[in-house]
C-alpha cells in the first residue's frame, strides 16, 4: 500500500477532472438508484394494500368492470371447497367540483369480516369508546367510511356530508366513520352494498368475489373445481396476481428509465477514460520511472485501474445517498407515479434497500474500471527508456482507429434489433444500441483523420496548426470528443424519439377528437354513465347537429394479464376515422367485426381477418379482426366495436361519452352550458376538443420530465469532459506551447489555436453523435418503443432545433477549450522548454 499516496493521490491533484468524471458517475447512479428506489416503493405500497384488502381471501373471482351476476354468489358460497364468501362492488367516482377521485367499494357487512376484516368499518358513534353497538348504522344507504388518508385528502370529518358522481346524477353521502383496519389509500371509500347497488344502478351485480377457502383445500385444487361454474370473462385469481399485473404494466417505463440513465453512466464512463487517458499523457515520465525502479507492468496496470475504481466508488456511494434524496422528493410529489400513471393515489412510503443499493455503488465502481482500462493498458505497455527520454512525446500522440472493429460493432447492432423481447423487455434494443454507442466511438480517429483531410492547407497560421494536430494525433480527439459523443448521441436520439411521439400523439389526439364538443358524466373507468332518456334529451338541443356515443367495458382474456379496455361507437364497416395501422380487411356482412389495437397484436397475436372469441354478458362472442388501430391511451390492449353490435349483444343501452357536433354558427359555450342544464344534478361536463389535447400533452411532457433532465445532464457532462480534456492536454504540451512562443506566436494566436482545436474535437464528436443519436433514436422508434410499449409512431426529425444544440455545443466547446488551456499559455516561453536544455 505504499505506492497509494502516488496513484490515489494523483485524483486530489487533478482535482478539476476528476470532480468531472465524479459527478457524471454520481448522476448515472443518482438517477438509476431514484427510479429503482420510487419503484419499488410504489409496489411494495401497492402490495400492501392488496394483501391488507384480501384479508384471509384464498381466492379471487374477477370479472369485467362493469360486474357479473350475483347469482354466481350463492352457487360459490354452497361449494365445499369454499368456506366463506364475501360479494364486492367497487364503483369509482369523483367528488362533484373536484378532481379527488373516490374507489368505493360496497361490501356485506356480515359476510365481509371472517374474508376481509380490513374493510370493516367503524362508525364515528364509537370512536370515543361508547359502548353503544351502532354496526347497524354502517347499512345505512348514504353511510360513507372513509380511510384515515382518504378522510384528509378531502379534508372530511365524520359527519360531513359530500356529493359524488352516481350515473348523470349527484349522490349526496354522509361521512359515518372510518376504517382502521385499511390501508393509507387516499381514495378509498366503503359502503353497505345494497346501498351502492340501488345509488349506481348496479341491482343485482357484483365486480368481485373474495373466497376463503375450507381446511384441507389448496388453491390450485379448488381452481380447477370452481373454474367451470364460472361464466366466460370471469376468472379465479389469487390475490397477488394484481400486483403482479401491476409490476408488468410498469416494467417497461422503469426499465427504460433505468436505460436512460445506464447511459448518463456510460457518459461518465468516457469522462474517466478521458480523465485517466490525460492523466496518463502528463504523468509518462513520472509512470515510466516507476517502471525502471521495478514496478511491475501488472502492478502499474492495477494501480491506474485502482484510480478509476476509486472515482467509481465515490460516485456510487453518492449517487446512491443522492438517488434516495431524489426519490424521496419525487414521493413528495408525484406519490409513485414517476410521471406515468402507474401507481397515482398511492403514497408510498421509502424504504431504503441495501441490495439495490450496493448493486448501483458496484456499477458506479464498473463505469470507474471501465473507464480506466484502456489508458492503464497503454500506460503499461510504454517502454520505460523511451518515456523517461527528455522531450519524448509519444504518450501524446493518442491511439488510432480501429474501424474494422468499429464496422463489426456497427453491423453487429442490426441483427441485434431483430431479437424478440425477453420476458416483455427490448434486450435486442439495448444491445444494438449498446454496440451502436461503441462501434461509434471507436470510429472517432479514423473520423477525426477523414476531417483533417478535407480541411484547406493554407489559412491562418493557427488554423493550419489546428488542421495538423489533429491529421497527426487523432487518438487525442477521441479523448477530447468521447463524452461529447456519448452527450450529442443521447440528445440527439431522445430528441428525434421524444418529438417523433409527441408529433404523433398530437396527430393521433386530432383523429381521435373530431367533434366540436365532448361530454361525460365521469371518466371512462368512474360510475358516471348517460341513460337513453338523457341520450334522447341531448340530440335535441339548439345548436347540436349530431351527437355520438361511446361505451367503456374491461374484458379479462387471459390470466396474468391486465384487462383490456374495449370501446363501443360507431364505426363505419371499413374503419373511416379510425387512426389505423395498415389495411383494413372488412367481415363479411352479417359477420361482427372489431377493431384492434397494435399491442393487441402484439400481446395476443391477433391479425387482421381472422375470427377469434371475445367475452361479452357472460357468454363468448365469435368476432373477425378488421384491422389495427393505433392507440396511446392503452398499454394493456384496447379493442373497438361498434356501437349497434355491442348493444345487441349485451343488451346494455349506457354509455360514458358523447361526441357533439355542432350546427353551422352555433355557439360553442352556449351549447355546452345546455348540455350540462340537461342533467338537474349538474353532474356532467363539457370539454372542447383543444382543452383535452392541451391537458393530454401536459400528461406527456410531464412524463418526459426525467428524460429532460438526463438530456441537461448529458450536455453539462459532455462540455465537463472538453474542458477538462484540454485541461490535461494544454498541461502536458507546455513545452510545445514554449517552443511556439519561440517561433514568434504570440499568447492571443495559441489561444485561436486551442479554440479551433476544441471546435474540431467537438465537431468530430458532434458529427459521430448525431450519426449515432440518429441511428439510436431509430432503434428507440421501431424497437424499443414497439416492445416495450407495443405502440408505434411516425419519424418527426427536429432538424433546427438539432442544428441549433450542435453549433452551439461546438461553439461553447471552443470557448472551454480556451477557458482550459489559459493557465499553460500565461507561462513563460523560456522557462516552458527548460527541460529540453
Amino acid at each position: 500500500m505504499t505506492l497509494a499516496p502516488v496513484f490515489l493521490g494523483s485524483l486530489a491533484r487533478r482535482r478539476t477532472a476528476t470532480l468531472f468524471s465524479f459527478v457524471a458517475i454520481l448522476l448515472g447512479v443518482a438517477l438509476g438508484m431514484a427510479v429503482q428506489a420510487v419503484n419499488q416503493a410504489a409496489l411494495s405500497e401497492f402490495g400492501r394494500g392488496m394483501r391488507t384488502m384480501a384479508g384471509a381471501a384464498d381466492l379471487q373471482v374477477v370479472g369485467p368492470r362493469g360486474g357479473f351476476d350475483e347469482g354466481l354468489y350463492a352457487t360459490l358460497a354452497a361449494r365445499s371447497e369454499v368456506a366463506q364468501a364475501s360479494p364486492v362492488l367497487e364503483m369509482r367516482t369523483e367528488r362533484i367540483g373536484s378532481a379527488d377521485g373516490l374507489r368505493i367499494l360496497g361490501i356485506d357487512l356480515f359476510a365481509a369480516g371472517p374474508v376481509t376484516p380490513a374493510l370493516l368499518p367503524r362508525p364515528a358513534e364509537i370512536q370515543d369508546g361508547s359502548d353503544r353497538d351502532t354496526r347497524l348504522a354502517a347499512l345505512a344507504e348514504d353511510s360513507l367510511f372513509l380511510s384515515m388518508a382518504a378522510r384528509e385528502a378531502l379534508q372530511v370529518d365524520p359527519g360531513d356530508r359530500i356529493q359524488v358522481h352516481a350515473e348523470d346524477r349527484t349522490l349526496t353521502l354522509r361521512v359515518a366513520g372510518d376504517l382502521p383496519g385499511a390501508p393509507d389509500d387516499p381514495r378509498l371509500a366503503v359502503m353497505d352494498i345494497a346501498a351502492v347497488q340501488k345509488h349506481f344502478s348496479r341491482i343485482g351485480r357484483l365486480t368481485r368475489i373474495d373466497l376463503r377457502l375450507a381446511g384441507g383445500q389448496d388453491a390450485q385444487t379448488a381452481r380447477a373445481a370452481l373454474e367451470p361454474l364460472l361464466p366466460a370473462g370471469l376468472m379465479l385469481e389469487v390475490p397477488e396476481a394484481a400486483v403482479d399485473q401491476a409490476a408488468n404494466l410498469s416494467r417497461a417505463y422503469r426499465v427504460n428509465l433505468t436505460m436512460l440513465a445506464a447511459i448518463a453512466l456510460v457518459t461518465g464512463g468516457f469522462l474517466v477514460f478521458s480523465a485517466q487517458a490525460l492523466s496518463v499523457v502528463r504523468r509518462h515520465t513520472e509512470l515510466a520511472f516507476l517502471r525502471a525502479i521495478g514496478l511491475a507492468r501488472r502492478q502499474l496496470f492495477l494501480w491506474l485501474l485502482a484510480e478509476g475504481a476509486l472515482v467509481g466508488l465515490l460516485g456510487g456511494l453518492a449517487g446512491v445517498a443522492l438517488g434516495h434524496g431524489i426519490a424521496l422528493g419525487l414521493l413528495t410529489l408525484l406519490g409513485g407515479d414517476l410521471g406515468a400513471g402507474f401507481f397515482s393515489g398511492l403514497s408510498p412510503t421509502l424504504r431504503f434497500s441495501p441490495w439495490a443499493s450496493a448493486a448501483y455503488v458496484l456499477l458506479g465502481i464498473g463505469a470507474g474500471v471501465a473507464g480506466a482500462w484502456l489508458p492503464a493498458r497503454e500506460a503499461a505497455a510504454v517502454a520505460p527508456a523511451r518515456a523517461l527520454k527528455s522531450g519524448d512525446d509519444s504518450a501524446l500522440s493518442g491511439g488510432r482507429g480501429v474501424p474494422m472493429l468499429s464496422l463489426a460493432m456497427l453491423t453487429a447492432s442490426l441483427p441485434a434489433c431483430f431479437i424478440p423481447p425477453i420476458q416483455g423487455l427490448p434486450l435486442g434494443g439495448y444491445l444494438a444500441i449498446a454496440c451502436l454507442l461503441a462501434g461509434a466511438v471507436m470510429l472517432l480517429p479514423t473520423l477525426a483523420s477523414m476531417l483533417a483531410r478535407t480541411l484547406p492547407l493554407r489559412g491562418p497560421v493557427p488554423a493550419r496548426l489546428a488542421a495538423a494536430r489533429l491529421a497527426a494525433a487523432p487518438g487525442q480527439s477521441v479523448i477530447a470528443a468521447t463524452g461529447v459523443l456519448a452527450s450529442v448521441a443521447l440528445v440527439a436520439a431522445m430528441a428525434i424519439m421524444v418529438g417523433s411521439f409527441r408529433d404523433s400523439v398530437d396527430v393521433w389526439l386530432g383523429q381521435i377528437l373530431p367533434a366540436d364538443l365532448y361530454l361525460r358524466a365521469g371518466r371512462a373507468q368512474s360510475a358516471g354513465s348517460l341513460d337513453e332518456a338523457l341520450q334522447a334529451r341531448l340530440g335535441k338541443i339548439p345548436g347540436v347537429a349530431r351527437v355520438q356515443f361511446t361505451a367503456f367495458e374491461s374484458l379479462r382474456l387471459e390470466p396474468g394479464r391486465a384487462p383490456v379496455e374495449l370501446l363501443a361507437r360507431p364505426v363505419s364497416p371499413d374503419g373511416d376515422g379510425l387512426p389505423l395501422v395498415g389495411s383494413a380487411r372488412p367481415a363479411a356482412k352479417g359477420e361482427t367485426q372489431i377493431w384492434i389495437s397494435e399491442a393487441m397484436r402484439d400481446l395476443y397475436g391477433w391479425r387482421p381477418g381472422e375470427r377469434v372469441l371475445i367475452p361479452l354478458a357472460g357468454d363468448e362472442v365469435a368476432v373477425q379482426v378488421a384491422g389495427v388501430w393505433r392507440d396511446y391511451a392503452r398499454q394493456g390492449g384496447a379493442i373497438m366495436m361498434d356501437l349497434a353490435d355491442y348493444r345487441r349483444l349485451t343488451g346494455d343501452a349506457s354509455v360514458q361519452t358523447a361526441a357533439i357536433w355542432l350546427a353551422p354558427g352555433a355557439d360553442g359555450i352556449r351549447v355546452g352550458e345546455a348540455l350540462k342544464s340537461t342533467s338537474d344534478s349538474g353532474a356532467l361536463e363539457v370539454a372542447f376538443p383543444g382543452e383535452i389535447r392541451e391537458r393530454s400533452l401536459t400528461i406527456f411532457d410531464r412524463t418526459f420530465v426525467v428524460t429532460y433532465v438526463l438530456e441537461a445532464a448529458a450536455v453539462v457532462i459532455g462540455l465537463a469532459g472538453v474542458a477538462a480534456s484540454f485541461a490535461a492536454l494544454t498541461a502536458a504540451r507546455r513545452r510545445e506551447f514554449g517552443m511556439l512562443r519561440h517561433l514568434g506566436l504570440t499568447r492571443r494566436q495559441i489561444g485561436a489555436m486551442l479554440a479551433l482545436e476544441g471546435t474540431l474535437a467537438a465537431g468530430v464528436g458532434v458529427l459521430g453523435g448525431l450519426a449515432a443519436g440518429g441511428a439510436i433514436s431509430l432503434i428507440l422508434i421501431e424497437v424499443v418503443n414497439r416492445q416495450s410499449f407495443h405502440w408505434s409512431m411516425d419519424l418527426h426529425l427536429p432538424w433546427a432545433s438539432l442544428l441549433w444544440f450542435a453549433g452551439l455545443l461546438v461553439a461553447l466547446a471552443g470557448l472551454a477549450a480556451i477557458l482550459a488551456g489559459r493557465q499553460a499559455m500565461r507561462e513563460d516561453a523560456l522557462l516552458a522548454v527548460r527541460e529540453d536544455w
